[in-house]
């Protein structure tokens, strides 16, 4: 079976969260954009093939990066959900002359400072029915209604926060996803378009450093642990 890896890296969202004037991976950290500092992580990984981008349509920002003529980055067009523009990017692919079974890496944009560590420890665990980082829940964790009045206290032992990459097979994730769009069943990450067609996805613990830049003041988080991880 084929170890061959590329990466799908939705970046079609406004992030509409960061109050800010433009697309929130095109915020500048640590003189860099977002997007830049996750391709970079990416990039450095070894057993990575290529990486596919899809963008907005009528994306002005990223053409005028220097990531942009790195023929490992493809751009192809993003979709008005994340769902959609994971489908565009797994096409892409295809149509680059991957195979059905091949893996792919889909991993938030918003999520720069991934480590090297995080993806080795992915790849080497994954199997036929995927594989996502995550990170176990330490927190009490409780249940409200509508008004924010606790009902309940869950059970945190086997509750994991769901991070990215998310990792499977071209071919089985594709299928999943469509599946999930024929019977209109809503797909929150790609994990949860495998177990909605009955697959089980293991979970790799990755570092708590791995975070997802949304609103203001995950910068300075990430700002810190990108001077960590150099």
């Amino acid at each position: 079976m084929s170890n061959t890896l590329y990466a799908v890296v939705p970046a079609a969202g406004i992030g509409a969260r960061m109050q800010a004037d433009r697309p929130k991976q095109y915020l500048t950290l640590d003189n860099q954009t977002i997007l830049e500092h996750t391709l970079n992580r990416l990039l450095g990984f070894a057993p990575l093939n290529k990486i596919i981008l899809p963008i907005a349509k009528h994306d002005t920002y990223f053409s005028s990066l220097s990531l942009a003529q790195n023929d490992h980055i493809v751009p192809c067009h993003g979709g008005a959900e994340r769902f959609e523009s994971v489908l565009n990017g797994l096409n892409q692919a295809l149509e680059l002359g991957a195979s059905h079974n091949d893996w792919v890496m889909v991993h938030d944009v918003a999520r720069p400072c991934i480590t090297h560590q995080d993806l080795q420890s992915l790849f080497d665990q994954r199997n036929d029915q995927g594989a996502i980082l995550g990170m176990q829940v330490r927190d009490t964790m409780k249940r409200c209604d509508e008004h924010g009045r606790i009902l309940t206290t869950v059970e945190r032992e086997h509750l994991w926060h769901a991070l990215t990459p998310q990792l499977a097979r071209i071919g089985l994730l594709k299928d999943c996803i469509e599946t999930c769009m024929s019977e209109q069943h809503s797909i929150t990450d790609e994990a949860s378009a495998l177990e909605y067609c009955g697959y089980q996805p293991i979970m790799v613990a990755g570092l708590p450093s791995n975070i997802k830049v949304t609103r203001p003041d995950d910068l300075a988080m990430a700002h810190t642990f990108l001077q960590e991880n150099k």
